[in-house]
């Protein structure tokens, strides 16, 4: 048995208890540590789930209004988009690759390993673990990341041609800034996952959902179809009607009601 397999094996053993208060968060955690023994992660993405789990404590470890907002006009953004695409970094495919799977699916979208930490074997890792959560295609791996992306310099700036290159719509979540920047100089709408509402992928994205992957995927998911049923002049209102400022000022709000009210608690 390798590392990866024993690490599994003992994160399964049913170490946390069915009533621990902490349970939901814990197993997260413990996917992201097995994400890492599998190569999918990088030690450098503990810390970003470190902070990431902070952040979701402020909401209560819930999908708030201003997230079911965003959710809603994601959603009517990624089924009228010509060319959608999910990018996927390692914690993403640790945490939800089964979710963002049928996500893709469901607009359809196609999707793409996009790492700043790139190795060929680490993109492998990524592809096999979208793959067995049953994915067709995976773009973005080896030679198939052929384009870049101007005025950006980490091996973020590495594309796909027919996904990322040439997308109009990029749905990414735990993602570093300098590329949602690059991205929206290049004209393309991006709808950022990201607990964290003051960075600057949050204030240069499109839109914005504040929650956790988790529990986003999802719900976009369940929101993509219900907006089907809709007519594209609605769907193009209210797009236009959504200001992501405004939404991320709602969610800064949540959060420091929510810590005085949890101050007086103790």
């Amino acid at each position: 048995m390798d590392k990866a397999q024993d690490r599994k094996a003992w994160s399964l053993r049913g170490i946390i208890p069915e009533n621990h208060p902490r349970r939901e968060s814990l197993l997260i955690r413990e996917k992201v540590v097995e994400g890492m023994m599998e190569n999918v992660v990088v030690p450098q993405g503990l810390i970003a789930q470190g902070r990431g789990e902070c952040f979701d404590y402020l909401l209560g470890e819930r999908t708030q209004d201003f997230a079911l907002r965003a959710i809603e006009v994601s959603a009517a953004m990624l089924v009228t988009a010509k060319s959608p695409v999910i990018s996927v970094n390692g914690n993403m495919a640790a945490l939800a690759a089964h979710e963002i799977v049928d996500l893709a699916k469901s607009i359809p979208a196609k999707l793409e390993v996009n790492l700043f930490y790139r190795d060929e074997e680490r993109e492998r890792a990524i592809e096999r673990k979208l793959r067995e959560a049953g994915a067709e295609e995976v773009l973005g791996v080896g030679k198939n990341a052929s384009e870049t992306i101007p005025e950006l310099f980490s091996e973020r700036r590495r594309v796909s041609k027919e996904g990322i290159y040439s997308a109009d719509v990029v749905l990414l979540g735990l993602e570093d800034g300098d590329r949602t920047e690059a991205l929206v100089r290049l004209q393309k709408k991006v709808i950022a996952i990201d607990l964290n509402p003051l960075s600057r992928t949050s204030l240069t994205a499109t839109v914005t959902i504040v929650d956790n992957v988790v529990r986003a995927i999802p719900e976009l998911k369940k929101k993509v179809q219900d907006v089907r049923n809709k007519d594209r002049e609605e769907l193009e209102r209210l797009i236009k009607g959504f200001h992501n400022r405004d939404n991320l000022r709602s969610a800064l709000r949540y959060m420091s009601e929510r810590l005085a009210q949890l101050s007086l608690t103790l």
